[in-house]
């Protein structure tokens, strides 16, 4: 069995699965929970000054059967006041010495920042982490995403934290930036030891249209949120190899984002993250989900081959690179399996309508076929002409039957050639320009 132990810049857990700052870490009772649960650590409900929340606080972006793909939260850092916390973080240390406690933190001046920062530190925990990423209800005091969208603020102020920090520090970063590596790398600049990556994007997830208020409503009005959830996976895939690939971050990084199963988690590992934080998930199937993750991990991990984490952090860093730098020569079709094929044609609408018109629909007989499950007979079936397809996948993305139609490499004898080495080979008359596509 693989090690699943967890080392994020000297904060050690007995696995990578950390509870995300949130409504699941809001309480020491929650905590003790999700340990008992399996999890391997917890990063606090954001401790500050005294804060009111109203009523309601969540909206869901659904998809047809599937409910709660994002998750809108316009909640606040914790309403209970830091006392309580600070005296529940130090409980739940005395119990789980062995599990990581991190305590998020989000004040506004300096002293306020050395005295939490302090606090802390004193309560056991093992480490802090910077909220600088909250889109909603703190910009206006010149916290949340208000810091983290201003890389000298965000430096300026971890520089404060480190003025005063003795155990490890985690800048948190807000995707609400149009390039998330500055930010990560003003942590840098600023000493923090980690980041963490990404909090919540800027969001309105839907309109009541009988009132015409946005959800959730608080007394006829409401504001704008955080997005989180399974749908903002991809853009937090994306900013985590950007700044797993930028030289001048060279920061472990604790992965946040839409982490549901311990696919999502693999996939966060080989871009680069060392821990990885969840929340909506726990807030929709609860604590126990961590059982599931780490099994998954634990035998993904074996069957690789891989005695640790480390085996897999990082392997798809440098697989993404600029569109420059791909094959123009590489060539992929289609192919339909039509013993699994069940006569949908929801290939033929979407290359019709939607892609590059190269599937036709074909009698049975012509094809000399025979029927796969469900298929009517005699009804037109797919059929993909090869030598007009480009190789897009879309057909193969649409389709409702798992490997019915795969995508194949097609040699074609050519060498490979980028973008840029075929634009140096113009320039030099190597060669004739490629014809556009008929």
């Amino acid at each position: 069995m693989a090690d699943l132990s967890c080392n994020l810049a000297g904060i050690k857990s007995p696995n990578p699965f950390w509870i995300g700052s949130g409504p699941p870490a809001n309480t020491g009772y929650q905590a003790h929970r999700a340990f008992e649960a399996g999890w391997g650590g917890v990063v606090w409900k954001t401790i500050g000054t005294p804060i009111i929340n109203v009523s309601s606080r969540y909206s869901a972006l659904n998809h047809g059967k599937d409910r709660m793909i994002g998750l809108n939260n316009i909640e606040l850092i914790s309403d209970r006041s830091p006392e309580v916390n600070f005296k529940e973080i130090a409980e739940v240390k005395k119990r789980w010495p062995h599990h990581a406690v991190i305590a998020s933190l989000m004040v506004e001046t300096r002293e306020q920042w050395h005295e939490f920062v302090q606090r802390a530190a004193d309560a056991g925990a093992d480490g802090i982490e910077l909220n600088y990423g909250c889109p909603h209800g703190m910009c206006e005091r010149g916290m949340g995403s208000a810091v983290g969208q201003q890389p000298a603020v965000a430096e300026k102020i971890t520089g404060w934290v480190m003025e005063k920090a003795t155990i490890p520090v985690i800048v948190k970063l807000t995707p609400n930036i149009t390039d998330i590596t500055m930010a990560a790398r003003a942590a840098k600049r600023a000493g923090a030891n980690a980041i963490s990556l990404i909090n919540t994007i800027n969001s309105i997830t839907n309109v009541n249209l009988d009132t015409f208020v946005p959800e959730p409503t608080v007394r006829g009005l409401s504001s704008h949120g955080g997005y989180c959830g399974p749908a903002v996976k991809p853009i937090a895939l994306n900013m985590l190899q950007a700044c797993a690939a930028d030289p001048d971050v060279n920061l472990p990084i604790s992965g946040i984002g839409g982490i549901t199963t311990w696919r999502d988690a693999a996939e966060f590992i080989a871009l680069g993250a060392t821990s990885l934080q969840v929340c909506t998930a726990v807030m929709h199937y609860g604590f126990r989900i961590v059982e599931d993750m780490t099994d998954g991990l634990n035998t993904y991990l074996d069957s690789k081959g891989m005695k640790s984490l480390a085996d897999l952090r990082g392997r798809s860093v440098q697989k993404l690179q600029k569109w420059e730098n791909l094959d123009l020569n590489f060539q992929r079709v289609a192919r339909i399996d039509y013993e699994k094929c069940i006569g949908c044609n929801l290939c033929y609408i979407a290359c019709e309508d939607g892609a590059h018109q190269c599937i036709d629909l074909k009698s049975p007989e012509e094809l000399k076929v025979g029927l796969g499950p469900g298929r009517v007979p005699h009804k037109p079936v797919p059929k993909v002409r090869e030598e007009d397809c480009v190789g897009c996948n879309l057909c193969s993305l649409v389709c409702p039957v798992d490997e019915c139609i795969t995508m194949v490499e097609i040699p074609n004898g050519k060498a490979s050639m980028t973008w840029s080495n075929y634009q140096d080979r113009l320039a030099k008359g190597e060669m004739k320009a490629i014809p556009p596509h008929p």
